[in-house]
């Protein structure tokens, strides 16, 4: 089936929410054909830029009894479906004119150019959740208060986890001479990884990375390829993660900045503020994720996250995944603690299959002789799980590659990579974006 498409479990999610709305054919409706991804996406953009226009630039929506003035910052295409019957699902992000950052649902009728939207619902704030959903006996689904949702419906699974992952790149145009490196993830003590296929367009080889051992698929190639796919799926079992010790002969090495997450007298500062006091590693630890919590708001919005970059972080008070984790690691560094980077994706948990709302990254810090994981963004998104966050990486983890700065042989003409999850391309020695996807399925 193409990845255009839902797979049957994301039907089946959806299709309980619309249950959920009361949105029901009679039984004896027409089944019109399916429609795409691409489709809803852009009914759905319309929508809100009509709704928009007409209401003075902004996108009206009642909410806790007033009324959100929002503006498009992304459509979730994972979250996309198309439920039969002439339904369908959009999960789109918005920001406030207020400051947060809105996960809306939408849900639509009609064929493709003539959609209207039935019903919406709000469904995070700056990544916090409002509600989990859990899935009755019989397929349809209801909201659970958050305060009373197991760690599964808020996104964690305990013990291990087992799928196949499919990581799937398409090219783009391809005017000159194209390079692109992409990550092969490998096993180690927390994950057994079996690579079941490599498809590529024409020859390509491994390369290794010396530093922290990542191995990368690398391509060189012309137009020829363009608009062709690369895909990898592997077939992994994740074990949870919490504190672990290993012969670790330079552990110090971890104390070495980055060029986005550098050793300053700011952080310097920062961090011994923050946990005056505290006497061991792990207490001064545990002070700095607190401190990143409070301070900082999750929200990919704006100039300037994304990158991990711990300035922008201290400075803009906002980020994604690698700018909390870039923050944390620069302040415990400077009080000589150190700690390492990783990147993949975080594997759903309250469905089996279908599409991965892009990478997510973590970091580990060493004390008293162990390494102990934390998951800042995570547990900024809900305070339920803070303390599970300190000290423990869930089993629905899959790793692509750790640490920052990457070198290898041949490197990009940039130089070193700044993290690898999603591809690094260039074209005549210029960057160039590449289109890619993460896609999940549990066995049975």
């Amino acid at each position: 089936m193409s990845a255009r498409y839902v797979s049957v479990s994301a039907w089946l999610l959806t299709f309980a929410f619309w249950l959920t709305f009361c949105l029901r054919l009679p039984a004896d409706t027409p089944t019109p054909p399916p429609v795409t991804i691409d489709e809803i996406a852009a009914e759905i953009e319309k929508h809100i830029a009509e709704h928009s226009k007409a209401s003075g630039g902004h996108f009206k929506i009642q909410f806790k009894k007033k009324e959100l003035s929002l503006e498009l910052v992304r459509v979730h295409l994972e979250y996309l479906s198309d439920l039969g019957g002439g339904v369908r699902f959009a999960c789109v992000d918005l920001v406030g004119t207020d400051g947060p950052v809105y996960d809306v649902d939408f849900f639509m009728k009609g064929p493709p150019g003539n959609m209207t939207v039935t019903a919406t619902s709000v469904h995070k704030i700056n990544g916090q959740p409002l509600y989990a959903w859990q899935q009755k006996r019989n397929g349809t689904w209801r909201k659970v208060p958050v305060w009373s949702a197991s760690r599964r419906l808020l996104g964690v699974i305990n013990g291990s986890d087992e799928f196949e992952f499919i990581y799937r790149t398409r090219l783009p145009q391809i005017t000159g001479e194209a390079r692109l490196w992409l990550p092969l993830a490998a096993s180690d003590e927390f994950q057994r990884v079996e690579v079941e296929s490599i498809t590529a367009p024409g020859p390509w080889r491994e390369l290794r990375e010396r530093e922290q051992g990542n191995r990368m698929l690398f391509l060189d190639a012309g137009p020829e390829v363009s608009g062709q796919t690369i895909e990898i799926r592997y077939r992994v079992k994740r074990f949870e993660k919490s504190e672990y010790a290993v012969r670790e002969p330079m552990p110090h090495k971890y104390l070495n900045p980055e060029s986005l997450v550098p050793t300053n007298e700011t952080f310097r500062a920062i961090a011994l503020q923050v946990t005056r006091g505290k006497s061991t590693d792990l207490a001064r630890a545990r002070a700095l994720y607190d401190h990143v919590i409070e301070k900082l708001r999750y929200a990919r919005y704006g100039p300037g996250w994304g990158r991990g970059d711990a300035v922008y972080a201290c400075d803009a008070r906002t980020g994604n995944c690698s700018d909390f984790h870039a923050y944390f690691i620069a302040l415990v560094r400077a009080l000589g603690i150190p700690a390492r980077f990783a990147i993949g994706a975080a594997i759903p948990s309250e469905r089996n299959e279908g599409g991965i709302d892009g990478s997510h990254c973590w970091a580990e810090f060493f004390a008293d002789g162990k390494w102990v994981p934390v998951d800042i963004s995570e547990a900024d998104k809900n305070s339920r799980l803070a303390d599970y966050y300190f000290g423990h990486h869930p089993a629905n983890r899959f790793e692509l590659s750790k640490g920052r700065d990457l070198v290898v042989e041949p490197a990009p003409r940039s130089g070193a990579i700044n993290f690898l999850a999603y591809p690094v391309m260039e074209v005549d020695g210029k960057p160039v974006g590449v289109q890619t996807e993460f896609l999940f399925r549990r066995p049975g």
